[in-house]
C-alpha cells in the first residue's frame, strides 16, 4: 500500500493536508528573529519547505523583550486526526554564545531524549534533523541578508504539549517532558501510515540501542498486554506496531534482532497467515474459505468445515473450531509466523501468539 493519503473523503471531498510541528517552529522562528534583528514580527511569515513549496503562517502570538523575541503559530494538521492540531507552537529567539552558530533548547512542552538508537544524542531537545536544518536555514538568511553573525539559540516549546505527548509513542521511546518537534517533508499528509510506521523504526532502533534482543510486535492493547504477562520483557522491547506487520518486519531486516513475537487477534492474524502485511480491515480481508480449507487439514468435521464457509466473521470460525479442540488458533500462527518470517529473513527469529477477545493467548506458533 502506498504510504500516502486516500484522495477523498467518504464524501467525495478533497482531503486538506496540513503543516508539521517542524514547519511551524521555523515559521515561527523566522518572524521572531526578524523582529530580534530591528525589524517587525512577520505576519504572515513564509518559508520555503524541503520540497520547494512556500506556505504562508499566520502568528497567533508575538512578543519581544531585552534581547529576545517569540512568535507563535497554530498547528494545522489539515484533515489529518493528529494529537497536535491546534496546539500553539511557539519559537523563542536570543542571541547565543559567540561562534556557537544556531543551538536549540527545549522548553515547555518539548521533551528531552534519554535513551540512545534515536536521531540525536541522548540528553538532546527531541527537535529533529530536519526542523533544525529549516530552522538553521532560516535564522542563516536573515542573518547573511543584514550582514549579522548567525549565532542565535532557538527554544521550541508547545503549550499544553507535556499532556498531548502521553497520546504519542514519545515516552516509550525515552522521549520526557513533551513532544518531539518532527517533520521531513513539513506537509501532514492526511491519514498517512508514514508516522505510524516511522515510530515503529525509531522503537526498533531505541530497542537495539539499549541491547534488547528480543521484540514485540502487537496489534493492540489486549494483545500486548497478554504479551507482557507471558514475556515479562523490558519497556523498550514492546512496538505498538498496530496493522502494520510489514513495516515491522522489513525494518527488523536490514536492523535485526535476536527474536520478534507478534502477538495479534485471530482475524488479523488470519490475515497474516495468508500473506497480508497490511492488516487494516479497509487494505486485507480473512478469507474465510482459506479458514474452513484450514479447518478440513486438521480433519474437522466436514459439517463444521460447511458452516465455516458460511460463516459471518472469522471469529465466529474460530469458535466453531474452539468447540471441537481443533487447534485451528495454534495453526493459523504457525501460517503467520512462516509468512512473518518470510519478510524477516533467516537473522531474526519470529513466532507469533494468538490473542482472543478476552485477552487470553488461544494459540501459539511454538
Amino acid at each position: 500500500m502506498s504510504e500516502d493519503a486516500p484522495e477523498t473523503n467518504p464524501d467525495g471531498k478533497p482531503l486538506r493536508r496540513g503543516w508539521t510541528t517542524g514547519a511551524c517552529a521555523t515559521a515561527a522562528t523566522k518572524a521572531a528573529l526578524n523582529r530580534l534583528l530591528g525589524g517587525d514580527f512577520l505576519d504572515p511569515v513564509t518559508i520555503t519547505l524541503p520540497g520547494g513549496q512556500i506556505p504562508a503562517f499566520a502568528l497567533a502570538e508575538e512578543r519581544a523583550g531585552d534581547g529576545f523575541a517569540e512568535a507563535g503559530i497554530i498547528k494545522d494538521a489539515g484533515d489529518d486526526p493528529d494529537v497536535t492540531h491546534g496546539a500553539l507552537v511557539l519559537a523563542r529567539v536570543e542571541p547565543g554564545v559567540a561562534g556557537s552558530g544556531v543551538t536549540f533548547a527545549a522548553g515547555a512542552g518539548v521533551g528531552t531524549i534519554t535513551k540512545p538508537g534515536l536521531p540525536l544524542p541522548v540528553g538532546e531537545p527531541a527537535i529533529n534533523p530536519v526542523p533544525r536544518k529549516m530552522m538553521t536555514a532560516v535564522v542563516e538568511e536573515l542573518c547573511a541578508a543584514r550582514g549579522v553573525v548567525p549565532d542565535f539559540r532557538i527554544t521550541v516549546s508547545v503549550r499544553g504539549g507535556e499532556a498531548l505527548a502521553t497520546k504519542t509513542w514519545n515516552p516509550r521511546l525515552g522521549i520526557v517532558g513533551g513532544l518531539s518537534i518532527l517533520g521531513t517533508t513539513g506537509i501532514v499528509i492526511p491519514y498517512s501510515c508514514a508516522a505510524w510506521i516511522h515510530s515503529i523504526h525509531r522503537g526498533i532502533d531505541v530497542a537495539r540501542a539499549v541491547g534488547v534482543t528480543h521484540v514485540v510486535g502487537a496489534t493492540g492493547d489486549l494483545s500486548e498486554q497478554a504479551a507482557r504477562q507471558r514475556l515479562g520483557l523490558p519497556e523498550e522491547a514492546y512496538l505498538d506496531m498496530g496493522d502494520f506487520a510489514g513495516g515491522m518486519l522489513k525494518y527488523l531486516k536490514q536492523h535485526p534482532v535476536e527474536r520478534v513475537t507478534i502477538a495479534g487477534g485471530f482475524a488479523k492474524l488470519c490475515k497474516l497467515a495468508q500473506g497480508a502485511m497490511d492488516l487494516h480491515s479497509g487494505r486485507s480481508q480473512v478469507d474465510l474459505h482459506f479458514l474452513a480449507d484450514l479447518l478440513q487439514s486438521l480433519e474437522v468435521d466436514q459439517t463444521i468445515v460447511a458452516r465455516a464457509r458460511l460463516a459471518n466473521t472469522a471469529n465466529e470460525v474460530l469458535t466453531m473450531a474452539e468447540a471441537v479442540g481443533a487447534g485451528l488458533a495454534d495453526a493459523v500462527a504457525r501460517m503467520a509466523r512462516d509468512a512473518a518470517q518470510q519478510i524477516a529473513g533467516e537473522a531474526v527469529c519470529v513466532d507469533v501468539l494468538v490473542v482472543d477477545r478476552r485477552g487470553a493467548i488461544v494459540g501459539e506458533s511454538d
